[in-house]
């Protein structure tokens, strides 16, 4: 059970996703870049020239930072990083997967809904 300390700092969301999702996401307002030197934004666009590594690079990233409360990333982008977004457990930050425009969503690959399906014997 998480306690009010897990999760009362995380008041932001990130994205990994295709052009039009984070665009779609950051005109709805979750866009957010942190102060100082080594400013850290909470987005990332993904697109086919994006490396593998720099989608992993942001994955970790989100999903250690402490003021974000739910990674929200493209499915057809997650299953680039399949395996990382997979052996993910943590409660917080939340990691769910989206749809985008071009790639419809799969229920069967979505690793949150696997794992419902396994906790009630499915």
């Amino acid at each position: 059970m998480a306690s009010n300390a897990d999760f009362k700092d995380r008041q932001f969301l990130a994205v990994i996703g295709d052009e039009d999702s984070v665009t779609g996401l950051l005109l709805a307002g979750i866009g957010h870049i942190t102060a100082g030197a080594d400013a850290q934004k909470n987005f990332l666009v993904v697109d086919n020239k994006t490396e593998t590594a720099a989608i992993e690079s942001a994955f970790e990233s989100f999903t250690e930072r402490k003021d974000i409360g739910i990674v929200l990333i493209n499915q057809h982008v997650a299953d680039r990083i399949r395996h990382r977004v997979d052996t993910y457990t943590a409660a917080f930050p939340t990691v769910l997967e989206i749809p985008s425009k071009d790639h419809p969503y799969d229920p069967e690959k979505d690793s949150v809904l696997r794992r419902v399906r396994r906790l009630f014997g499915e």
